[in-house]
C-alpha cells in the first residue's frame, strides 16, 4: 500500500508554563490505501538524524473522537524527541462499517445489560477478527513510515488495543519495546501468544477499570515471556490513568528506543 499525504501543520508544543516551546511538532495526515492516519515528527527530525518510531494504538472509537488524546501523546513523544504514528481501525470512524463486527458489539452489549458473564464467544468475535485485519494494516504502515528519510528505527507500540499490541510485538521483530494499555477483552488464544514475546514490557492497568476483567489482566502479564516486564497499576477507573502513570511510560519508551 502506498502512503499519501494528505494535509500538514505545524503545531507549537507547549511547555509546562503554557508558553510556546521553541520547536514545534510536523503533524501531517496521510492515507495508506484507503485507511487514514496520522504522523508526527519533531523539529528535530532529518534524513540526517531520523527519528525513532512510536506507535500510538488507541480503542476503535474512531481517529475524530481519539484525536485530542492522542495529539496529546504524540507532543510528549515528540519532545522526548520520538516521531508517532496512528491509523484507523478497521470499521472504525471514516472507514466502512463491518457487519460482523458490528455484530460482536451488539451481543456484547446485550449481554453486559443484562448482567451476564461475557463468554469466550463473543470475546473471540469481538477480538479475533480485528486484530487479524489490524496487525497486518499496522505492519504496512510500518514498511512505509520507516521509508521515510526522517523516520528511523527502533519503534516502540504505546496504547491499546492490547491485543493488537500482544500479536505485533509477538510477530515483528521491528517493534523493540511496548507500553500496553490494559481494559479490553483478551481472548484465551491472545494469552497464548504473549508467551511469545521477549521485549520489554510495560503494562498500564486501571484497578476499578469498570469495563476491564482484572484477573483476566493479571492472567495475561503474568503470560507474558519478557524477562523485562513491569505492571503499572492505580486506582481508578478506565479513563483516570494519573499523569504520573503517562510520565513512567515515557521514560520506559525513552530508555528503550535511544
Amino acid at each position: 500500500m502506498s502512503l499519501h499525504f494528505t494535509s500538514e501543520r505545524h503545531a507549537d508544543q507547549q511547555r509546562a508554563d503554557d508558553q510556546p516551546a521553541d520547536e514545534g511538532v510536523l503533524e501531517r495526515a496521510f492515507t495508506l490505501g484507503e485507511i487514514p492516519g496520522i504522523l508526527w515528527t519533531p523539529a528535530s527530525a532529518s534524513a540526517t538524524e531520523p527519528a525513532p518510531l512510536i506507535l500510538l494504538g488507541h480503542p476503535p472509537l474512531g481517529l475524530a473522537t481519539m484525536y485530542p488524546r492522542l495529539a496529546a501523546r504524540a507532543h510528549a513523544a515528540a519532545a522526548d524527541g520520538f516521531a508517532s504514528a496512528t491509523i484507523e481501525l478497521p470499521g472504525s470512524g471514516a472507514r466502512p462499517r463491518w457487519a460482523a463486527l458490528e455484530e460482536a458489539r451488539a451481543a456484547l452489549r446485550r449481554v453486559m445489560h443484562a448482567g451476564e458473564p461475557v463468554g469466550d464467544e463473543i470475546v473471540d468475535a469481538l477480538v479475533l477478527p480485528l486484530v487479524d485485519r489490524a496487525v497486518p494494516e499496522w505492519q504496512a504502515a510500518m514498511d512505509a513510515l520507516l521509508a521515510l528519510p526522517e523516520i528511523g528505527g527502533p519503534v516502540g507500540y504505546s496504547g491499546g488495543v492490547i491485543s493488537i499490541g500482544v500479536r505485533l510485538a509477538a510477530i515483528d521483530p521491528r517493534i523493540t519495546a511496548a507500553v500496553l494499555f490494559a481494559g479490553s477483552f483478551v481472548p484465551r488464544s491472545i494469552v497464548e501468544e504473549a508467551r511469545q514475546i521477549t521485549i520489554p514490557l510495560h503494562v498500564l492497568l486501571q484497578w476499578d477499570d469498570e469495563g476491564n476483567d482484572r484477573q483476566a489482566a493479571l492472567d495475561l502479564f503474568d503470560a507474558f515471556g519478557s524477562k523485562e516486564k513491569s505492571l503499572n497499576a492505580n486506582m481508578g477507573g478506565h479513563t483516570g490513568v494519573p499523569e504520573f502513570a503517562g510520565e513512567g511510560a515515557a521514560g520506559f519508551l525513552a530508555r528503550h528506543l535511544k
